[in-house]
């Protein structure tokens, strides 16, 4: 292991896609790119074609081989091709066992034995291509910014996350997941006739000053880290608070009280794992033990 091999593990758990033949593999990775313009409103198609440069400079000595590298306005798209025999390959599909993409993919139990450096290069890898952070992500007051990590559909994913990021002393803020309880926890949308409104992707979200031992190595995510990390430190100083007394605070050592939900019908829904299916949770805090993020 290395963290090269980390990173790119980190990418594929992300949102990576595997095709597996009879005799060779294609893995596809996607990198989304919901915004045309970055902060400084530059063309984030431009930041993400430089990043890729730079990701293939590291990348392509490690699989012996060149990325195929596709854009559309929204999207970034690498891949590569490998026959199944070769070491590279038997190494990827060891550590994703039989997932044939991020929506069914968790992390193997030998990453959280990695060294401290390898996990950070798999969380970045992670991040790069389902993590985003933007102003409109702040949290109450305008300079509280927030990274968030996508997972569509993957609860256990969420958790497997979550528990590395407590590996290398990184809290997680919050997790919006999509769960009934959380997406509609007042029935509002249920009662305008959406009962499926809540059928969302889930979202880890980190404050941005803690993130930054992890970092982006797309550029325009690193760009807009670093200036929003500096706000928020810089906006809480400014309130004579420290920053990491503030920030640097895992969920299980708060005492915050949640506010009691109503009854939703969909909690038995069969997209919620068998694990909490049918049961009724007030916070996001509850549902994130028992699928085994907890201290």
């Amino acid at each position: 292991m290395n963290r090269e091999m980390s990173y790119l593990l980190g990418m594929i758990c992300g949102n990576g896609e595997v095709r597996r033949g009879a005799s060779e593999t294609t893995i596809s990775i996607e990198i989304p790119h919901k915004k045309l313009t970055t902060e400084k409103n530059c063309d984030v198609r431009i930041y993400v074609r430089a990043s890729i440069t730079d990701i293939r400079t590291v990348l392509e000595p490690l699989v012996g081989t060149g990325l195929n590298f596709t854009q559309q306005d929204n999207y970034s798209i690498i891949s590569f091709t490998k026959r199944n025999d070769e070491y590279i390959m038997r190494e990827i599909l060891r550590y994703i066992g039989n997932a044939v993409s991020h929506e069914n993919i968790r992390i193997d139990e030998e990453v959280f034995s990695f060294t401290h450096d390898e996990k950070i290069s798999f969380l970045q890898g992670f991040a790069d291509v389902t993590g985003y952070i933007r102003r409109s992500n702040y949290f109450f007051k305008p300079y509280m910014h927030r990274v968030y990590l996508e997972v569509p559909h993957n609860w256990y994913l969420v958790s497997d996350i979550c528990c590395l990021l407590k590996d290398v002393n990184i809290p997680v803020q919050t997790i919006d997941w999509a769960h009934p309880n959380m997406r509609d926890g007042n029935l509002v949308k249920y009662e305008e006739g959406k009962p499926d409104f809540w059928k969302k992707e889930h979202q880890i979200k980190i404050w941005a000053n803690e993130f930054l031992p992890i970092g982006f190595a797309v550029l325009h995510k690193r760009e807009a880290l670093t200036q929003f990390a500096a706000e928020l430190a810089d906006g809480l100083e400014a309130e004579g608070k420290n920053p990491k007394e503030v920030t640097h605070k895992f969920y299980w050592e708060g005492n915050g009280k949640s506010k009691v939900k109503p009854q939703h019908p969909a909690e038995n829904d069969t997209f919620i794992p068998s694990e909490i299916r049918g049961k009724h949770y007030d916070s996001w805090k509850q549902i994130a033990k028992d699928l085994g993020y907890k201290e």
